[in-house]
């Protein structure tokens, strides 16, 4: 299997997009999400950013199945 890098590009740039629709709509609220980032226990957050991952992996798999 090959990396086809335009794919990869195409997107890497609609995930530019689509983070920054959140802050670009409603600053406020972005800045809300922020700081409860922020707050949040370093465990938690390596979990959510694990299930995300997994989650992307899994939707990768079917999309392309």
């Amino acid at each position: 299997m090959t990396i086809d890098w335009s794919t990869f590009g195409m997107a890497f740039a609609l995930y530019l997009v689509l983070e920054g629709v959140i802050p670009f709509l409603s600053p406020t609220m972005a800045q809300r999400a922020f700081k409860a980032m922020a707050a949040t226990p370093e465990r938690a957050l390596r979990i959510m950013g694990l299930v995300s991952m997994i989650a992307g992996c899994v939707l990768l798999y079917v999309i392309r199945r």
